[in-house]
């Protein structure tokens, strides 16, 4: 009986996992599709974020809610495990009740809000912390194992979808980075939404890497 419990306990914390990295992964497509069909605007956001303002903003603050009380009950192998979790899940509910400035153009805007230099900083620096988390999550938790020379071949599959993932959330980092710095390089692209792009990418490979972790597919026995 004791070992039926501890499979069952097993099988719904994969399942919680694996509904995270949904959540994660529709996000992007659920805001942009959501403000179409309920808010009836065409306009693309320049980035998540800015989802906020648009009718899908609950649905934004909410699922980013969810994320945090995932996180923050999140067990992994190690203390580090659930430090980096408990970082990540803080700035995930400072994203949501710390939101960026709105755009004063925007035709989607359901909610007003007053623009904010310190809450604003706030945003993106729980915003930066929170992504990097996701790929510190890949790169280095997600691909530890109990015992390498029993590795098993779907494990070496996962890691290096892992690794695949983590990387690329990097490379978004760096990008989003490059893109606010460099004012110059805003006026070339800021028209073909890069920061939304890049979140959306990252988001991606989040939730695909957190459905990877809970083993929806390369299952082990």
């Amino acid at each position: 009986m004791q070992t039926n419990n501890n499979s069952s306990f097993i099988i719904s914390y994969l399942n919680l996992r694996v509904g995270l990295g949904f959540v994660g992964f529709f996000l992007p497509i659920i805001l942009i599709i959501g403000s179409f069909i309920f808010g009836n605007c065409s306009q693309i956001q320049p980035s998540i974020s800015h989802y906020y303002y648009t009718v899908m903003g609950n649905y934004f603050v909410g699922s980013l809610c969810a994320v945090a009380m995932f996180l923050f009950f999140y067990k992994g192998y190690s203390k580090t495990d659930s430090i980096v979790a408990n970082i990540a899940g803080v700035c995930a509910l400072l994203v949501a009740f710390f939101p960026t400035d709105p755009v004063s153009d925007s035709l989607c805007q359901f909610v007003t809000n007053n623009r904010n230099g310190s809450v604003n900083a706030i945003h993106y620096a729980a915003a930066a912390l929170l992504f990097s988390s996701f790929a510190f999550f890949c790169l280095v938790l997600f691909t530890k194992t109990d015992a390498i020379n029993a590795m098993s071949v779907h494990k070496k599959s996962r890691n290096k979808i892992f690794v695949t993932c983590g990387i690329i959330i990097t490379v978004c980092i760096v990008l989003l980075a490059a893109f606010n710095i460099i004012g110059s390089l805003q006026n070339v692209i800021e028209k073909y939404k890069p920061t939304l792009i890049l979140e959306s990418i990252a988001l991606f490979a989040f939730g695909l890497s957190w459905i990877t972790k809970g083993e929806m597919f390369l299952k082990d026995n």
